[in-house]
């Protein structure tokens, strides 16, 4: 079991540690052959030991492969538990403490001073019978490869990583993002992955893993991959939950707002089509599929009720804040 593990830890596969075992066996047997060779007595004596010695050689062999798969499991396990260890102290902002795990933060390509991003994976869906999230992590890892892995655990019925980055923008990666999120889908998991900005140093992992969490509540329940650097300001505000911010909402606005999402929603939609069309009524008349004389109707009872000129930015502005504060997390646009 000692020679399995060193074996292991040395990174030696089972193949060769196999090949290695019976090379040493069939040298003992050629050791004895040679021996025997020389006198005809012990020659016929030999020949009843050469069954017994293939014997020894399939018995040790089947032995070696299950202490070595033995030692595989157990270095396996101790890996997972330094990771998840490590990742808990890193989203609790404590520095990596000397030994193994700052030799696996290194050996994943982390180190204190560099550019990092953080990645939450939850899944939307049911898993497939018979799948789990340790299927998702092994892909993630295979496909990442130990330079650019970095750590990636499973924490509370998540996938969380730690990776290092070349890069000081985020959306530069997304494609790569996108292109494991497929592989993964196409193997039965629907996920919803958020991703920070960049920050530099491992104590920015805290930062980093709140980022990645608000970038994954942008999808909902929808699968797919979003960064934080992909939604705007506004949004972002608004997926804060400030309680004071909604507070800060004048009355008039409040109660345009509550009323329309307890009818159809019909003004609170012409009015996020009216901005998206860059103020522009007929283009919003078009979006909606009206004429544009409803548009421009629905318009002017809007700068009604709320007591907002349409046309000057700052109204605009306050009114379209108020909307998607008030409103459920639908109203976050994506880009």
């Amino acid at each position: 079991m000692d020679q399995a593990t060193r074996r292991v830890r040395q990174g030696v596969a089972l193949a060769d540690f196999l090949q290695a075992f019976r090379i040493g066996q069939v040298a003992l047997w050629e050791r004895i052959a040679e021996i025997a060779a020389a006198d005809p007595e012990t020659s016929r004596a030999a020949l009843p030991v050469a069954a017994h010695v293939m014997q020894v050689i399939e018995v040790g062999s089947t032995v070696a492969a299950e202490a070595y798969l033995a030692a595989h499991q157990v270095e396996l396990a101790e890996g997972d538990r330094i990771r998840r260890d490590l990742v808990e102290d890193l989203l609790a902002g404590r520095a990596v403490r000397p030994g193994p795990m700052l030799e696996v933060a290194r050996r994943c390509g982390l180190e204190p001073d560099d550019r990092i991003i953080v990645l939450v994976a939850v899944p939307v869906r049911p898993l497939r019978p018979g799948r789990s999230l340790r299927e998702a992590l092994r892909h993630v890892r295979s496909v990442l490869g130990p330079s650019r892995e970095g750590v990636t655990v499973i924490r509370q019925e998540q996938l969380v990583g730690v990776l290092p980055v070349a890069t000081d923008d985020v959306r530069t990666i997304v494609p790569d993002m996108r292109r494991i999120y497929r592989q993964l889908a196409r193997e039965g998991f629907e996920l919803a992955v958020g991703a920070s900005t960049v920050h530099t140093g491992l104590d920015a992992v805290p930062a980093a893993y709140a980022e990645a969490g608000i970038a994954r509540e942008v999808l909902g329940s929808d699968p797919g991959v979003m960064a934080l650097p992909m939604i705007s300001t506004i949004d972002y505000l608004v997926l804060r939950e400030d309680p004071t911010a909604r507070r800060l909402v004048r009355p008039a606005l409040r109660q345009f707002v509550e009323e329309d999402l307890a009818r159809d929603r019909v003004m609170i939609e012409t009015m996020l089509a009216y901005v998206a069309c860059d103020l522009n009524a007929k283009l919003a008349a078009e979006r909606l599929h009206v004429h544009v004389n409803t548009a421009y109707h629905r318009l002017e009872r809007i700068a009604e009720r709320t007591g907002c000129d349409l046309r000057r930015f700052a109204d605009v502005e306050e009114l379209v804040f108020a909307i998607r504060l008030l409103t459920e997390p639908r109203g976050v646009a994506r880009t």
